[in-house]
């Protein structure tokens, strides 16, 4: 399974794992009646949790060998990017009628991780980045408004919780290639799980949320641990590990593509021609990523490149 995932560029992973994520609002829209965004995601991480529970003593030894920036970064990737970013988003979506904005407000997460990696890990976009940079979120911002020069965007309260997710997930996106300079991806998967159940489940009190809903909507949870969650995100790190932060942060559009699109024929909506030529534009730029890496992107200096994973 290793040695087939390694011929796959990162950025196709990446990309692939964000698609995932797509579909991952309008499972947590259905709950907005019956339980609450704080044990909706108190609930993935307790299962998520338990499933990478094995290798939780080897990660834990990993990251404090690897030093105190690395504990830190872990700590933020898991209950920043993992935790209160998903209570956020979670909130934002089944708390308000809007779904739309929620999802359209994830596209500042490509200006965070391009500041965030330029500061923390040293690379710095080159001219013809802008090629792909822009085309993206123009395609993005067609796909997210049916009337681009008539944009709407509803709720002071949905725009502030969307876009602190965004921040907290790009964040993560930085700091997740940070670790994977020492830290193998399946540890740092297991690191984002328990810190994210540990900052979800002091959460709960706090938010006055109980811990269990109902057994309906708890299968709908174990949907999103075991799909958005495990699966997605153990493919999002190990192409991670190959993808500079910069482009993968442009590769993650395709998840709120997709959840728009979702959103729209969910709600029996149709997308218009301008919202199809922003597909267009989105899947151009994320296919041309892996071809065009070294044009668009100086990597870190040497001595800060991860290292091979071992195994």
């Amino acid at each position: 399974m290793r040695l087939r995932l390694a011929a796959v560029p990162g950025v196709v992973l990446v990309a692939i794992a964000a698609a995932m994520w797509g579909t991952d609002p309008i499972i947590r829209k259905t709950m907005s009646f019956t339980t609450s965004a704080t044990t909706i995601v108190f609930g993935e991480h307790v299962i998520l949790a338990a499933l990478t529970l094995p290798f939780l003593l080897s990660a834990l030894r990993a990251v404090f060998r690897a030093g105190w920036s690395y504990v830190a970064a872990a700590v933020v990737v898991g209950a920043g990017a993992s935790a209160v970013a998903t209570i956020l988003f979670t909130d934002a979506l089944i708390g308000h009628s809007d779904f739309i904005t929620p999802v359209v407000i994830q596209k500042v997460q490509p200006l965070v991780a391009v500041a965030g990696a330029a500061i923390l890990l040293g690379e710095r976009p080159r001219a013809r980045f802008v090629w792909f940079f822009l085309p993206a979120l123009v395609g993005f911002w067609l796909v997210n408004q049916a009337h681009p020069l008539d944009p709407s965007a509803k709720g002071v309260v949905v725009i502030a919780e969307a876009t602190g997710a965004a921040v907290l997930w790009a964040l993560g996106t930085v700091l997740g290639r940070y670790l994977a300079r020492r830290v193998e991806f399946q540890h740092i998967v297991t690191l984002r799980f328990f810190f994210g159940l540990v900052a979800s489940a002091i959460a709960l009190p706090v938010m006055g949320a109980p811990a269990y809903s109902n057994g309906h909507d708890s299968l709908l949870i174990l949907y999103l641990a075991l799909a958005t969650g495990l699966v997605a995100l153990t493919l999002y790190y190990y192409g991670l590990q190959r993808t500079p932060a910069v482009l993968s942060s442009l590769a993650e559009l395709t998840y709120p593509a997709v959840a728009v699109i979702a959103g729209i024929y969910a709600y029996n909506q149709h997308l218009r021609w301008t919202q199809w030529l922003g597909v267009a534009a989105i899947l151009g730029a994320v296919t041309l990523l892996p071809v065009q890496r070294q044009r668009a992107v100086v990597d870190a200096p040497a001595e800060l490149v991860p290292a091979p994973a071992a195994g």
